[in-house]
């Protein structure tokens, strides 16, 4: 049995849940470690031995394409075809039908898998399916086993009958297309690429491999803990300058163009992207993620944080345990809480984050003044202007202008 050499990647979807991440760029693009989360996944692939990839755009297709492009850049080749409407995982995985050749990997593109694990999910015959063991299953399609066989799939039930989900990798035949074909719209309003392998299933033809690497990313504080399990396997690598009076402790990552200025302590695992200015007297712990042209000043203090791209947080602020979008300007002294006084988990919008620390959800081209103060599990949306001094809790939509 051939190994195959070809992968359909599912990147056609907006990501709702990452709002406000998700206005300006699709979710698969949402960077961890300073790529995104797209290639980390097509590069885990590659190391496999995939040579081929599909990949299925729509939100956002532009900035996919401009970022990968015909894929020589990662030394494999990339096609795309466009989903120009969500009607679910079937219609976007059919949209591929006239460019697949043979037995082919299936997975969306926002989770994070090892390529050791890809490898021996391709040694497998298809069809077969990728799971994974959760605490929470009742968020995901939940999976029942019978040895290496899956007896059974349930779409988000409040009642689960294992704590074994759909990973969302799959290992198909072209045949796949066929069963697809014969489907209908389900009780959500999709076309359900579960409802396909019903016949597989019912055959004990579908196997299964369990998955120890595998990592959803599907909540903005999701980004935190794959950033960290990211950066828990770099070694650093120091392209940049660094002055005299500059602590390095551990594997930190400093690219090409970057200054870390005297004064300043990084404690790794820590990655810095290119042409940054860090300092002097910055304090940067590990965990931390900070993107190409960014500023991080004078006593400021960055802890197990995702900064995006052109975000500048230059005098006396405390960023902990958040996600910040690019292109934001933090007033001097504007700091974001990152623990709530009862230690209790940490809610965005209502929903339980799972965390005891966590700060803040910020999108792109937000800009502070002076002397703000932002509570835990707030999520503020691209666009916004928040005037100085202002106290901000909640949650706020695009384009807001707080004043309090």
């Amino acid at each position: 049995m051939a190994r195959p050499t070809e992968c359909v990647l599912l990147a056609a979807g907006e990501g709702k849940r990452m709002r406000p991440l998700t206005t300006n760029r699709p979710k698969v693009m949402i960077p961890l470690a300073n790529r995104p989360m797209l290639e980390h996944l097509i590069i885990a692939a590659r190391d496999a031995g995939i040579e081929r990839f599909i990949i299925v755009v729509g939100y956002g297709e532009e900035v996919v394409r401009e970022y990968f492009g015909d894929g020589s850049g990662l030394s494999v080749t990339i096609e795309y075809v466009v989903q120009r409407h969500q009607r679910g995982t079937a219609d976007a995985l059919a949209a591929a039908e006239g460019l697949v050749t043979g037995d082919f990997l299936l997975m969306n593109g926002d989770m994070i898998l090892s390529h050791a694990e890809i490898g021996s999910f391709c040694e497998m015959e298809a069809p077969a399916l990728a799971v994974a063991e959760v605490e929470n299953p009742a968020g995901y399609g939940v999976v029942v086993l019978e040895g290496d066989r899956v007896a059974g799939l349930e779409e988000k039930s409040r009642a689960p009958k294992s704590r074994m989900i759909n990973a969302g990798a799959y290992l198909f035949a072209p045949e796949i297309f066929d069963l697809i074909r014969r489907i209908g719209i389900s009780g959500r309003g999709e076309y359900e690429l579960t409802d396909a392998l019903s016949g597989y299933i019912g055959e004990k033809r579908l196997g299964a491999m369990a998955l120890a690497s595998w990592r959803d990313v599907g909540y903005p504080w999701d980004i935190l803990a794959a950033n960290e399990s990211l950066l828990s396997t770099t070694s650093g690598t120091r392209e940049g300058t660094v002055e005299e009076g500059v602590v390095l402790k551990g594997p930190v990552t400093i690219g090409k163009g970057t200054v870390i200025r005297s004064g300043s302590y990084i404690e790794g695992p820590v990655i810095i992207g290119r042409d940054c200015i860090i300092g002097p007297g910055a304090y940067i712990r590990p965990g931390t993620a900070v993107g190409d042209r960014c500023h991080i000043g004078h006593a400021v203090e960055l802890k197990n944080s995702v900064i995006f791209s052109g975000t500048k947080i230059p005098h006396f602020n405390y960023i902990g345990d958040s996600v910040i979008g690019s292109d934001c300007n933090f007033g001097a002294g504007t700091k974001i809480a990152n623990l709530r006084h009862d230690h209790g988990n940490v809610a965005v919008g209502g929903a339980d984050t799972g965390r005891k620390k966590f700060g803040a959800v910020i999108g792109d081209d937000v800009l502070f003044g002076i002397n703000c103060s932002i509570n835990t599990g707030s999520s503020i949306g691209s666009g916004t202007r928040v005037a100085p001094h202002s106290y901000v809790e909640g949650v706020y939509d695009d384009e807001s202008v707080i004043t309090r």
